[in-house]
C-alpha cells in the first residue's frame, strides 16, 4: 500500500508531483484555488455525530485548541497547495472541507476530477481527519475503496511503520492531499495493491499495463458521472475543466484504443504509429464508452454556452 514518512517535506513531495492537466480557466481568479463557502448539504460528512452535542463546541470556540488547529490548516492550504488541487472549506462547519485532486499527466487519472470529503475529529490533531472518496460506486484504484473507504497510512487506515503514519506534531491535510495525489493516483497503481512489487528491471509489466486500462477506463466514467452531479461549489470548476479537456480526452481514448500510445502517455501526437498492444477487452470497453463519453462531453458544452 502508498505509505509516506510524516516528515517527508511537503515542498519536495510537491516539486516531484507529474503535471497536471491545468486548463487556462483554473490558472486565472475566475476559480481560486482555496475558498470558505456556506452550502455543504451534499458533504459526505455534513449528518455525522462528530460535531454533534458537547463535542462539537470546540469547533464553534475560537479559544480551543482544535479550532486555532484547523484555521492554521487553513492558513497553510490557502499558501501552499500544489497547481493541480483545488480546496473548500466551509464559514459554518470547520470541521468539513473538500478537495478536488486533477489526475495528473503519464498516469492513467490523466485528465480527471478526484473529489474527497474531509471531516476533522473532535481531538484533532491527536487523531487524523477522516476522508471519504466520491467512487460514484467504481473502484479505480486499490487504496479507494468502491464505498469510498480511503487506505493510507498516514491516515492510520493502513498499518505501517511509525515514521509513515499520523504525526500529530508534524503531520496536516495538505500532506495528505499530496500523498493522495503522489502515492495514490500514480503512474502504475496496480503495484499499491498489498503484495504486489514493482519488478526490479523497471520492465513494464503486462498486469500492470491491463490494469491502467481498467483504471482509465473507470476515470472515464467517473467523469461522465461528475458532469451529470457536480459537487457544489465546484459546479463551474467541473463543466469549465471538461469543456477544455474534452478534445484532448476523446483524442486520447482513440490512441489507446488504436495503440498509438500506453495508457497515460498520449502526447496529443495524431500520427503516432500504432506499436502498443490492445487488449480485446479493453478496446471492447472503450469502444462502448467512447460514444456515451462524447455525448457527455457535448452536454457539458452545451450547458455552459446556454
Amino acid at each position: 500500500m502508498a505509505t509516506l514518512d510524516a516528515s517527508d517535506c511537503v515542498d519536495q513531495i510537491i516539486d516531484a508531483l507529474p503535471a497536471a492537466s491545468i486548463t487556462a480557466a483554473q490558472k486565472t481568479s475566475r476559480f481560486k484555488q482555496f475558498d470558505i463557502v456556506a452550502d455543504h448539504s451534499d458533504h459526505f460528512y455534513t449528518y455525522s455525530n462528530m460535531s454533534a452535542g458537547k463535542k462539537g463546541d470546540c469547533f464553534k470556540n475560537a479559544g480551543s485548541n482544535v479550532y486555532k488547529k484547523i484555521m492554521q490548516e487553513w492558513r497553510i492550504l490557502e499558501n501552499n497547495l500544489p497547481e493541480s488541487i483545488f480546496v473548500r472549506v466551509y464559514e459554518g462547519r470547520i470541521d468539513l472541507l473538500r478537495a478536488v485532486i486533477i489526475g495528473a499527466q503519464g498516469t492513467p487519472y490523466h485528465d480527471g476530477l478526484f473529489f474527497f470529503d474531509f471531516a476533522f475529529p473532535s481531538d484533532y490533531p491527536n487523531n487524523p481527519p477522516l476522508v471519504h472518496y466520491h467512487s460514484h460506486g467504481l473502484e479505480l484504484n486499490p487504496n479507494l475503496y468502491d464505498n469510498g473507504y480511503v487506505c493510507l497510512s498516514l491516515l492510520n487506515t493502513w498499518s505501517a511503520e511509525e515514521t509513515e503514519m499520523w504525526n500529530p506534531t508534524g503531520s496536516t491535510v495538505l500532506q495528505a492531499l499530496v500523498s493522495l495525489q503522489a502515492l495514490v493516483l500514480n503512474e502504475k497503481p496496480y503495484y499499491n495493491e498489498p503484495g504486489y512489487e514493482e519488478p526490479s528491471s523497471g520492465d513494464w509489466d503486462l498486469d500492470s499495463a491491463e490494469y491502467n486500462g481498467e483504471v482509465f477506463g473507470l476515470s472515464c466514467k467517473t467523469m461522465m458521472f461528475l458532469i451529470d452531479n457536480p459537487p457544489k461549489n465546484f459546479e463551474a470548476f467541473v463543466k469549465d475543466h471538461f469543456c477544455e479537456r474534452a478534445n484532448v480526452i476523446l483524442a486520447a481514448c482513440r490512441a489507446y484504443i488504436e495503440g498509438r500510445a500506453r495508457v497515460g502517455y498520449y502526447d496529443g501526437s495524431p500520427s503516432s504509429p500504432c506499436t502498443v498492444d490492445v487488449s480485446r477487452e479493453f478496446k471492447g470497453t472503450m469502444e462502448a464508452l467512447y460514444p456515451n463519453l462524447e455525448v457527455a462531453f457535448n452536454r457539458n458544452a452545451a450547458s455552459k454556452s446556454a
